[in-house]
């Protein structure tokens, strides 16, 4: 089964928000607030399209709301996975 990664999440991210990345990697700071990252609910909106499709994995608005960090995402999704 495909987990998801910090890696994988931050291409993502990067993609969803036209990024030129350039933000700080999550490898080092996985427990920085999205915000504090330069992401907006849009990126993460967006973010949670792509990870329905590549993933399987449909997020509530809720839970995506919940997730504040990219680790907490990343664990989020791994714990669906894990429980399908």
């Amino acid at each position: 089964m495909k987990q998801m990664t910090l890696s994988a999440l931050e291409e993502i991210m990067h993609t969803c928000a036209g990024d030129d990345e350039s933000t700080d990697s999550f490898q080092q700071a996985p427990e920085r607030a999205f915000a504090d990252l330069g992401y907006d609910s849009l990126a993460l909106l967006e973010t949670q399209s792509v990870i329905r499709r590549e993933y399987g994995v449909d997020l509530s608005e809720q839970a995506l709301s919940e997730a504040e960090t990219p680790q907490q995402l990343v664990d989020l999704v791994n714990r669906c996975l894990s429980a399908a």
